[in-house]
């Protein structure tokens, strides 16, 4: 039994409550779906990480104060038997027909055909810290290795700090952000633009802190966990600067896109 992140990571030892779960299901059993972490009544998704990065003695303790469940998309295979071929009809009965009667903490997410249903799911999940929903045809196979679904976001446009960047001086990669939401947990940005790169490369000339090794870091600079490339080396900005950017109300992936630095202020 293993549980894999979309990094190809294996986490299985970070979620020893999950991993005990999962042995009640049949060998040769592959499931899609994402590890979820709930703090005063929304999914957190930095508790998520902080539950990923933890050590095995660790693991265990915070599997009892930070309890996680794991919300399952589809069933890729089952028993042995490949379902990627089926269609999501089939393999969402096959799904449930697998996970209800064992319960949590492995359940199916919610799934509808009512549109009205799925429109007031749209507009009432992200208060729950739910990001938005993914629209799947009945009659579809999965989309192994290629974009196959929609997915509708709540996404917004907000002020971010700017408090380092990844890459060299010369050339930054991408920033390293705090967000208005999120409890203040630094986030990678997605890869940035030719012309915002010049922008960046322009603005902290005169904003860099001088070289500094905080425990756990790389030498000349700091590290921060990237979504989905686990712990990544960035150069620390002091004063920080301010970017717009654009972001899932729930703060967590896709990264966050940086539509420009607010440089007027």
């Amino acid at each position: 039994m293993a549980l894999q992140a979309r990094s190809g990571r294996i986490v299985t030892a970070a979620f020893p409550d999950l991993a005990a779960a999962a042995r009640q299901l049949p060998a040769g059993t592959v499931l899609d779906g994402e590890v979820v972490v709930w703090h005063a009544g929304r999914t957190d998704f930095a508790l998520v990480q902080r539950r990923a990065a933890a050590t095995a003695a660790r693991a265990a303790v915070l599997a009892q104060s930070l309890p996680a469940s794991y919300a399952a998309f589809d069933v890729l295979e089952l028993a042995g038997l490949d379902l990627r071929g089926r269609t999501y009809e089939r393999r969402r009965a096959l799904l449930v027909d697998l996970l209800l009667p064992l319960g949590p903490p492995l359940q199916p997410v919610p799934m509808t055909t009512d549109p009205e249903l799925a429109a007031t799911w749209y507009e009432t999940l992200p208060a729950s810290g739910i990001e938005g929903l993914v629209v799947k045809r009945l009659d579809q196979t999965y989309p192994a290795g290629r974009r196959g679904w929609q997915k509708l976001r709540h996404t917004q446009v907000r002020d971010a700090a700017v408090v380092g960047y990844t890459g060299t001086p010369r050339r930054p990669l991408a920033l390293v952000l705090v967000l208005p939401v999120g409890d203040g947990i630094p986030l990678v940005s997605s890869p940035l633009t030719a012309a915002l790169r010049a922008d960046v490369v322009a603005a902290v000339a005169e904003r860099e802190a001088p070289a500094r090794t905080p425990a756990g870091s790389r030498a000349g600079g700091a590290t921060v966990t990237a979504i989905g490339l686990g712990e990544v080396p960035y150069r620390p900005l002091d004063p920080p600067l301010t970017a717009e950017v654009r972001h899932p109300s729930t703060a967590r992936h896709p990264p966050p896109e940086v539509l420009r630095l607010r440089t007027e202020l």
